[in-house]
């Protein structure tokens, strides 16, 4: 470990068909590791490890990798844009003291609210970078819009499921409806299911169960307007709906310790008592979620159903 640390140099070449090859001088390397190692991501672990301690009682910190998150909620503006300042001041000295520079363009800010409360808008003063609020952001493969619409992520999905459907329709006339199944599998079926918990009950959704059912009756030879009901039988392929039914139903059977059952609430012998007990939200968007949409779910299988 020592040696992997210590007294290493580095230099640059620069190669040119056209000309000979250049070479710098040799530095030495004074901080950071090589990159592509086994050891770097362990390191880099290691090395931010404290950072989520810094600000995790006035934000939630969520990292991933060497993606890093934080969210700030409160109900009052002026209290919500004090945390937020707060927190980056926190973070701001975190990184002088680690030796580490911010990258202003690699910051994005979104806060998310309803349709109807978007007047709001905070802005970030950091040595005349300033930081305002963007429309929406990609994190870890999902976009997240303002409004969690799911609106442009949607748009994204359908792009990449034209592209498979036009692949499967190249490949239909030489290849089995076996082999086209198993290109729908690795090239639709993974994009269909990826997040699909979240964005599997917005309204907008339709538009990716269309282009799903134009795959099947391509892969069956079907005509445009012919239902897919049996189709999706035959080749034992779940429509939209119901794969979302099924991936929120494994998630919570998954992860039952984070929800609470009725017998947790109340000692009342009823007919429900096994049954998880949801909140009371007040907006729909809240009820679309896949805490309160997983237990409506959940609570309607059967009670001794295996859930894998």
């Amino acid at each position: 470990m020592k040696s992997y640390l210590k007294d290493r140099h580095q230099r640059v070449v620069i190669r040119n068909k056209y000309s000979s090859t250049h070479y710098s001088r040799w530095n030495k390397i004074t901080r950071g590791v090589p990159q592509g190692s086994v050891l770097g991501p362990l390191l880099f672990l290691i090395y931010i490890n404290d950072l989520p301690a810094t600000i995790n009682h006035i934000s939630a910190p969520t990292l991933f990798a060497d993606d890093t998150n934080i969210i700030c909620i409160h109900q009052d503006l002026k209290l919500y844009n004090k945390t937020i300042e707060e927190t980056f001041l926190k973070i701001k000295k975190w990184f002088q003291l680690n030796s580490l520079i911010l990258n202003h363009n690699k910051i994005e800010s979104i806060q998310f609210s309803t349709k109807f409360n978007l007047e709001n808008s905070t802005c970030i003063d950091d040595e005349h970078n300033n930081m305002g609020n963007t429309q929406s952001t990609t994190f870890l493969g999902l976009i997240l819009d303002k409004t969690l619409s799911w609106q442009l992520h949607i748009e994204k999905i359908c792009a990449k499921l034209k592209s498979a459907c036009y692949i499967l329709r190249s490949l239909n006339p030489i290849l089995s409806v076996s082999s086209l199944k198993t290109i729908y599998f690795s090239y639709i079926h993974s994009i269909i299911t990826y997040g699909i918990i979240f964005w599997g009950n917005s309204i907008n959704s339709a538009e990716v169960f269309k282009l799903q059912k134009r795959a099947i009756r391509i892969i069956t030879n079907a005509y445009c307007r012919t239902s897919c009901r049996n189709l999706f039988k035959e080749l034992n392929i779940l429509p939209l709906q119901s794969q979302y039914i099924l991936s929120l139903a494994v998630y919570v059977a998954k992860n039952k310790e984070d929800f609470i059952s009725n017998l947790d609430v109340h000692s009342i012998n009823t007919r429900h008592k096994s049954s998880l007990h949801p909140p009371f939200p007040r907006l729909t968007k809240s009820q679309r979620e896949v805490y309160y949409a997983g237990i409506k779910i959940f609570n309607c299988l059967p009670l001794n159903y295996p859930v894998r």
